[in-house]
C-alpha cells in the first residue's frame, strides 16, 4: 500500500496557486513541491493542519491510500 498525494487536485478545485499556499503556511515552494509530488517521506501534522485549514478541506480530501 502507498500514499497518493492529491494536493494538487486540492489547488485546483480551490483555484490557488501552489506558492500562495507556500506563502500562507510558512514553508518554501520547494517543500511545497515536494510534497505535492509525493517525494516526502513524511509531513507534520502542524503544516498538515495548517494546509487544511488554508484550503478549508481534511486530511482525507489531500491523502490517499493506494492498495
Amino acid at each position: 500500500m502507498q500514499i497518493i498525494v492529491r494536493l494538487d487536485v486540492m489547488l485546483a478545485r480551490r483555484k490557488m496557486k501552489s506558492r500562495e499556499l507556500a506563502a500562507a503556511i510558512g514553508i518554501t515552494e520547494q517543500n511545497l513541491s515536494l510534497l505535492k509530488s509525493g517525494k516526502v517521506k513524511g509531513i507534520r501534522f502542524e503544516t498538515l493542519a495548517k494546509i487544511c485549514k488554508e484550503l478549508d478541506c481534511q486530511p482525507g480530501d489531500l491523502l490517499e491510500a493506494e492498495v
